[in-house]
């Protein structure tokens, strides 16, 4: 069984490291190591999505051109398999945008690792028990 994939998106490299920094390559002990896909571009998202390449998407708010706030609507609105998403957001005003653009959780930055950490187990551990709850295919 491979490892779960956090895709991080920022047209920022910076903001990319200080991402999965934050988060660590293995976010709590009960789900185990994760790998992480680096994106800096919003086509690089959508073609990940599109192919099932991610579990959970870490979506910059704050990236230009286009903004993880656009890219996570945009996922939501026409992709036939949406991951989680978690926004990565730099002012506490624009959380309500977040659930504009459905995000599951909303990260503020600059990251505090423990809160970072414990926002990707908590979303990977939702995705795990509805991927369990639900019936298998044939």
């Amino acid at each position: 069984m491979s490892n779960p994939v956090v895709l991080v998106f920022s047209n920022r490299a910076d903001v990319r490291e200080s991402v999965i920094l934050a988060i660590g390559r293995r976010p709590a002990h009960d789900v185990g190591r994760i790998d992480f896909l680096e994106c800096s571009t919003v086509a690089e998202v959508l073609m990940a999505v599109d192919d099932n390449k991610a579990d959970v998407l870490v979506l910059d708010a704050e990236a230009q051109p286009a903004g993880g706030m656009g890219i996570s609507r945009q996922v939501h609105l026409e992709a036939a398999i949406v991951p989680p998403v978690i926004l990565l957001v730099r002012r506490e005003d624009d959380r309500w945008l977040a659930t504009w653009a459905k995000a599951d959780e909303v990260l503020m930055y600059p990251l505090d690792p423990v809160t970072a950490a414990e926002s990707v187990a908590a979303v990977l551990r939702r995705r795990g028990a509805a991927h369990a709850a639900s019936p298998a295919a044939p």
